[in-house]
């Protein structure tokens, strides 16, 4: 899913290729779900980009935007798959979890909610795809130094790259201490924190050695400096390359995170990944870097216990062989808090069925801490046997 460094990476190609020219015409698809809201509709899209004059574009952890020469202006979000193409401009790199080439020969692209075409000679032709509709297209109304004051954008919290006094040690640190959320569920709601998705958040959990079950309440101020540094330092780097990971550092977890399914996954060095589900989304992480910890200490758990073979007992250092949980047996902490997470009960036949579309919209809609448009409704027992 496009983060803050695909973001990025997009509007520097705006400010390249469209940036002070004017736009000769504009068309949008009726779609309901990338336009309606807050009043947009494709018909409205095209009617403020016709004959408008580009001012400059700009960003906001995944949200980005084109200012006009007139009111209203276009912010924009790529949700999980959508993106921005040029025509004969290859504006994203393939990658570990996106092999594209945006140079396409047809022309608007297949699965394109708006495309325009300026007035210049040659022409730019700029076209908004996205073929699971988890992209949003808003116009603003209002002046264009104003735009980050106004909703959408006046909801996220701060860009960790480019508000930096506002993303301070400070606001980091109480906002930490006042949540008893996963650390990386709060990493990704984007009322806290903008652009941080679900492999930024992995890498930051990795750099800084913390388990992304860990409660943030739990963490010491040493661990959240740390967290807080190196959340600087992932974006920083991951935005400076313009999302190229060809360029990410060698010893970066993005590299080796796309594992899950396959066997015994490991980093080079051999250290043991693993995946868990925290915050609707699937994360990776270093079993034996990575621990739950109470106040900096390692919490040994009960799993973790199960694994060694042999205990030596009170009365005298008999030994004997220790038989393993069964499969469903739920974590427990050795000390036992009633302030540690529960773990999330077995997923059992219903839940393994594949979610809709709407039902990865609304999740997409909850991780940018916004209501969804539209309660997903419940599936009866047929549905689910389907």
């Amino acid at each position: 899913m496009p983060e803050i460094a695909e973001v990025a990476r997009i509007v520097h190609f705006l400010r390249l290729h469209l940036v002070g020219k004017t736009i000769r015409t504009a068309s949008a698809v009726d779609d309901q779900i990338v336009f309606g809201k807050a009043g947009t509709t494709g018909d409205a899209v095209s009617a403020a980009l016709t004959g408008r004059k580009v001012i400059s574009s700009g960003s906001q952890g995944k949200l980005f935007w084109l200012v006009l020469d007139k009111a209203p202006h276009v912010v924009m979000h790529f949700g999980m798959t959508g993106w921005l193409q040029i025509r004969g401009v290859q504006t994203s790199y393939s990658s570990l979890y996106r092999d594209t080439d945006t140079r396409v020969e047809t022309w608007p692209p297949k699965y394109t909610k708006f495309h325009l075409t300026t007035t210049c000679n040659p022409a730019v032709e700029v076209a908004f795809t996205d073929y699971r509709r988890l992209a949003r297209v808003r116009l603003v109304d209002c002046p264009g130094a104003d735009i980050r004051s106004h909703a959408p954008l006046k909801e996220n919290g701060p860009d960790p790259v480019q508000d930096t006094d506002r993303f301070t040690l400070a606001y980091f640190q109480s906002k930490c201490r006042a949540s008893r959320a996963a650390v990386k569920a709060m990493l990704l709601n984007q009322k806290f924190i903008s652009g941080i998705g679900n492999w930024v958040g992995d890498e930051v959990l990795f750099q800084s050695r913390i388990h992304p079950e860990q409660r943030c309440n739990h963490l010491t101020d040493a661990q959240t400096k740390t967290l807080y540094e190196v959340i600087r330092y992932v974006c920083q780097t991951a935005v400076g390359v313009l999302g190229d990971y060809h360029q990410f550092p060698s010893d970066w977890l993005f590299k080796y995170r796309w594992s899950k399914g396959s066997e015994n996954p490991t980093l080079p060095g051999g250290e043991p990944l693993a995946h868990v589900t925290v915050g609707n989304r699937t994360s990776c992480y270093a079993t034996r870097l990575q621990k739950i910890t109470l106040d900096g200490v390692p919490v040994v758990v009960e799993e973790e216990k199960n694994k060694e073979e042999v205990v030596e007992e009170e009365d005298g250092g008999r030994q004997e062989e220790k038989k393993p949980a069964p499969k469903g047996r739920k974590r427990k902490a050795e000390w036992g808090s009633t302030d540690m997470p529960k773990p999330k009960a077995r997923r059992g036949r219903r839940a393994a069925v594949k979610k809709t579309e709407e039902e990865e919209q609304e999740e997409e809609e909850e991780e940018e801490g916004v209501k969804p448009s539209k309660p997903v409704a419940k599936r009866g027992r047929k549905a689910l046997m389907r």
